[in-house]
């Protein structure tokens, strides 16, 4: 399990075949539509192969166990960032509809400068990492850790509530002791919690799922109401990037909209793209590239995203900085969910990296407070 976790491509490689594993048993496949499910496991594959060879790895745990932020110039630049995205979630919480306790369809509303605001406060995934590694106060810890859940789950965001379980997850296990147990009590409750909150917030975001017609499977027809919409929305990518790629359908637009910031919108909701069911409307990360460039650009977006990955792994050796963990695990969390819907080529993703890089050099601009008490009191020999 150890060597899993420190393989990078277990984040990439390893989602998007067991996304394509429940596409088949969701649905009932015609040949056509087998071409890009496919093309998706082949590439996956071969970049796990690659991997292996490749020797490339995290930093094993004892690494990230021996570092301390708490009382770092990183630490406190880091709690800085924390307090202000804290603020913006209380904006956004204030001044705007709250959807769990309004009406669930004011998540999607974001009129009135709300769309600026969760620019901020859809950071609040990183709450609970920075509670955890950068301070020693409890209050302050578990302050950071309830507002990082809790924030999504009032504004029924789905997305940002699996950023925070991953990624509490993905530092409880690098920064475990070897020596012990995984400790798979505290990880299998955050995966149970995230998953049955999905589950809900999906039920209270669209309602039940009999008016979904897509050809599902007798498997899919059996399960229950949750795991109906897990399924559904573990599997909605690859069908749709698989049901586009059978209909040679091509359009740049959404694209260009999602790389370029203020170009136009990257809704698919309401638009002309020949979706089977307009209302399930969810692509992989590879599927604006397939629509504007065809199968050559998906592969080599998937290719790319690959390299990205290998990068913030490379940043973390070899002693772990906290900002350049901070990275690994937003790429890490794209990579994973890279078969449902595209995070990692977008400028606001694109804008969380720079700014860690930004914080990066400002935390080693800031007066290093031991190294000048050791200067002021030197420790005698």
């Amino acid at each position: 399990m150890t060597n899993l976790l420190r393989l990078p491509s277990t984040y990439l490689g390893a989602p998007i075949l067991l996304a394509c594993a429940l596409t088949w048993f969701t649905y009932d496949l015609s040949v056509d539509y087998m071409q890009g499910l496919l093309l998706l496991t082949v590439v996956a594959a071969a970049i796990i192969l690659f991997d292996v060879q490749a020797r490339i790895r995290i930093p094993d745990t004892a690494r990230f166990r021996s570092r301390h932020y708490a009382g770092t110039r990183d630490g406190f630049v880091a709690l800085a960032l924390a307090g202000f995205i804290v603020l913006f979630c209380l904006i956004d919480l204030v001044f705007f509809p709250v959807p769990l306790l309004d009406k669930p369809s004011a998540y999607a509303s974001m009129d009135g400068g709300r769309e600026h605001i969760r620019h901020v406060s859809d950071m609040c995934w990183i709450l609970p990492v920075i509670g955890v590694l950068c301070t020693r106060s409890r209050w302050m810890r578990n302050t950071l850790i309830v507002v990082g859940f809790l924030f999504p789950i009032v504004v029924i965001d789905r997305n940002r509530l699996f950023a925070t379980v991953f990624s509490f997850a993905i530092v409880i296990l690098l920064r475990r002791d070897e020596a012990k147990v995984l400790p798979w009590k505290a990880v299998g409750l955050l995966a149970i919690g995230g998953l049955s909150a999905f589950s809900i917030l999906g039920m209270l975001r669209s309602g039940p799922l009999d008016h979904v017609t897509l050809p599902f499977s007798a498997m899919y027809r059996a399960a229950p109401q949750g795991i109906k919409w897990l399924l559904l929305y573990g599997s909605a990518g690859p069908y749709n990037f698989s049901a586009m790629l059978a209909r040679h359908y091509t359009n740049a637009s959404f694209l260009i909209n999602q790389v370029v910031p203020l170009s136009g919108s990257v809704a698919t909701a309401g638009t002309d793209i020949p979706l089977d069911a307009s209302n399930i409307n969810v692509g992989t990360e590879f599927f604006p590239f397939l629509l504007a460039l065809g199968p050559f650009g998906a592969t080599l977006s998937m290719v790319a995203l690959y390299a990205w990955l290998l990068w913030s792994v490379q940043r973390l050796r070899p002693t772990v900085p906290l900002f350049s963990f901070l990275i690994f695990l937003r790429v890490s969390y794209v990579c994973v969910m890279s078969p449902f819907a595209p995070q990692a080529f977008t400028w606001t993703n694109a804008g969380f990296i720079g700014l860690c890089l930004v914080l990066q050099v400002l935390s080693a601009w800031l007066p290093n407070r031991r190294a000048h008490a050791s200067t002021l009191y030197p420790v005698s020999e």
